[in-house]
């Protein structure tokens, strides 16, 4: 539980068609405890699905201006937060703490549904699905239909080379085999953005980079600021340094 009144809330990213609505009807079903109350927060872009009955107080978010426009709903213990699956999510993920902040939420975790049959068949896409899992406590493998054992092995592979933390579970048929543990409020993440305790950079008057510790000479002033994720990190004329594929394209 949230501590004191704030709810819970877990973002949900993933592309469009992805089956992020079928999933998460099972993981409220069988993941919320007695006397929880739960609540779904949809995009206002994503299209009608045979899934939304099922989901519990469901209500539409708006972008715009590159602002979350809503409101968290104000009996939910836990509140289940679906991105905009055709939007690019590092742009979603930038303002998504403020916007739980103000709102008095506690993120509780980040789960992304991989669309397997999209991401064996279109490999540019891999920079999207990467730039997604490095904020991600759980990756929730769905579609998974027809695509080749080899395919997903490598993918794996991919991330467990780099030491990934995040949980990979795979999903059946709309179904995860533990909800409880998809749910658990723990950090599984190799993002800090989200951490109440951040890493910070430590600069001396020249702006170069130094260690915390690291002795200067004189009165030489030191400057520590919060370090950015490198997927937030913007060139001189706006353009992010890291930039990923329009998912909207291959959809």
């Amino acid at each position: 539980m949230a501590s004191g009144e704030n709810p819970l809330v877990y973002l949900i990213l993933g592309a469009a068609g992805s089956g992020r609505r079928e999933v998460l009807a099972d993981l409220i079903e069988a993941g919320l405890g007695e006397g929880e109350r739960g609540a779904v927060m949809l995009a206002t872009s994503e299209v009608p699905s045979a899934f939304d009955a099922k989901l519990p107080q469901l209500a539409r978010w708006t972008w715009e201006e590159g602002t979350i426009v809503a409101q968290l709903p104000q009996d939910a213990t836990r509140v289940f937060f679906i991105a905009d699956g055709r939007r690019s999510p590092i742009d979603q993920l930038e303002v998504f703490r403020p916007w739980v902040e103000a709102q008095r939420g506690e993120l509780a975790r980040v789960l992304v549904v991989v669309n397997c049959q999209l991401a064996e068949k279109n490999p540019a896409l891999l920079a999207w699905f990467e730039a997604c899992i490095h904020f991600t406590d759980v990756v929730l493998l769905n579609r998974r239909e027809g695509v080749e054992n080899k395919w997903l092995s490598g993918f794996l592979a991919h991330f467990k080379k780099q030491y990934y933390p995040c949980l990979f579970e795979t999903v059946k048929e709309g179904r995860v085999k533990n909800p409880a543990l998809v749910l658990e409020p723990q950090a599984r993440r190799m993002s800090h953005v989200f951490d109440e305790e951040q890493d910070w950079v430590f600069t001396d008057a020249d702006g170069e980079t130094i260690d915390e510790d690291e002795e200067t000479e004189g009165d030489e002033e030191v400057q520590a600021t919060p370090e950015e994720d490198p997927y937030f990190v913007r060139m001189p004329g706006g353009r992010r340094v890291k930039e990923l594929p329009d998912i909207a394209k291959y959809l």
